[in-house]
């Protein structure tokens, strides 16, 4: 096999090691990491936790051994040079005899970037960058934007109908006020847009993000859990985030009964201005609230609750909001990707659209997708795009 496919085959599977990492790794980014020995035969593997603490590369080196001396490290970032939870990688790797170091990118920290690289080659150590580096910037683009920013990646997600409707009118006559799922008409489920395959999606999703983040209103309307029910594991459960101003979370609504019930510490309530007696009977829930500065209207600003939660160590939160929090976020130029999913079905000209903001509405310029991906999931479809990149500045 010539030389260049061996070393992307490897990096292939240095990237299948660093996804292992998903939900175990952040607020670190996932790596993952393969030594071959000179002779090209995989001699030890690595991927990162964040609760195991050692990192892929130096897994890889304890797991080859003396097999190690003369060999290659293929990884899909670059390795640390720095002094952080545990010692610099690069002096284990120099230690341990590693010949040649084949990585994807560079570390998206522009405090150390590079530095790694400097130093294996200030050693001897013959290296190589930039194979597969679409790919494994991919991988890492939550901690690139956290890291950058301070802020998390935000994924903005939807399901509608091929004419664009993500539920049916809210309310009508012979029923005011009632939650959307019981207004439903037709056969046609609001909350079931999409079929299983898009659903089971939506959950591997989940799973790849910090935190999910919706407005009060969806949680009035749907009465959702909002869990990752993936079923892969995670170092920390998925944060629940819900955008109050008025703090109207209903108290028995599954959400609240859960986090009461786990006292997991998953729900994070932002709201504006309300009572202390209101906050503290959400505290003996199990519920944290936080109250931020609102916006002209009252709104909590988003981009202050993204601001906390980057405090927080989330680094990536996907937004499952209603019609209004997805055209705020848009509005606010807080939002990095999109994944919106369509049904092949057609609801007429009633009912809600993804993006209602005001202030999204009377944008004078449209919002422009780049590096635009399609997926297929039975007889839905799926755009997934980027309006921000996130190693950018």
């Amino acid at each position: 096999m010539p030389a260049h496919s061996a070393d992307e085959q490897l990096l292939h599977r240095a990237l299948e090691l660093a996804r292992a990492g998903i939900g175990l790794a952040s607020p670190n980014p996932y790596v993952g990491a393969v030594i071959a020995d000179a002779q090209g035969n995989v001699v030890g593997t690595g991927t990162y936790t964040y609760a195991g603490v050692k990192h892929a590369e130096i897994l890889a080196l304890e797991a080859a051994g003396a097999k190690a001396r003369g060999g290659t490290l293929y990884i899909n970032l670059e390795p640390h040079a720095h002094q952080g939870r545990t010692p610099p990688c690069t002096d284990a790797l120099i230690a341990g005899g590693i010949h040649r170091v084949v990585a994807c990118m560079p570390d998206p920290n522009p405090k150390v970037s590079g530095g790694g690289f400097e130093q294996l080659r200030a050693a001897g150590v013959h290296v190589e960058v930039g194979r597969l580096e679409e790919q494994a910037r991919r991988v890492n683009e939550a901690f690139a934007r956290y890291i950058r920013h301070g802020v998390p990646f935000v994924t903005l997600k939807s399901a509608m109908t091929l004419d664009g409707k993500i539920a049916p009118p809210p309310a009508n006559a012979s029923r005011p006020g009632a939650p959307r799922r019981d207004l439903l008409s037709s056969g046609f489920q609001g909350k079931l847009i999409t079929g299983e395959a898009a659903r089971g999606h939506v959950h591997e999703l989940r799973h790849q993000h910090d935190a999910i983040l919706v407005g009060v209103g969806t949680i009035v309307a749907d009465n959702p859990l909002l869990t990752d029910r993936s079923g892969h594991p995670r170092r920390r459960p998925l944060l629940r985030v819900i955008l109050d101003s008025r703090l109207r979370l209903p108290l028995d609504s599954r959400l609240v009964n859960s986090a009461a019930r786990e006292n997991a510490g998953d729900v994070i309530v932002f709201c504006s201005s309300v009572s202390e007696q209101k906050v503290a009977q959400f505290d003996k829930l199990g519920i944290q609230v936080e109250s931020l500065p609102p916006l002209p209207g009252g709104r909590p600003d988003l981009r202050a609750v993204l601001r906390r939660l980057g405090q927080l160590e989330i680094t990536s939160v996907m937004i499952e909001g209603g019609s209004t929090v997805n055209g705020v976020a848009l509005a606010a130029n807080v939002v990095d990707k999109v994944f919106l999913y369509y049904a092949p079905k057609l609801l007429g000209s009633s009912g809600s659209v993804p993006f209602a903001a005001p202030e999204f509405r009377d944008a004078k310029e449209p919002a422009h997708l780049s590096h635009v991906h399609l997926h297929r999931f039975g007889e839905d479809f799926a755009v997934e795009g980027y309006l921000r990149d996130p190693y950018g500045d």
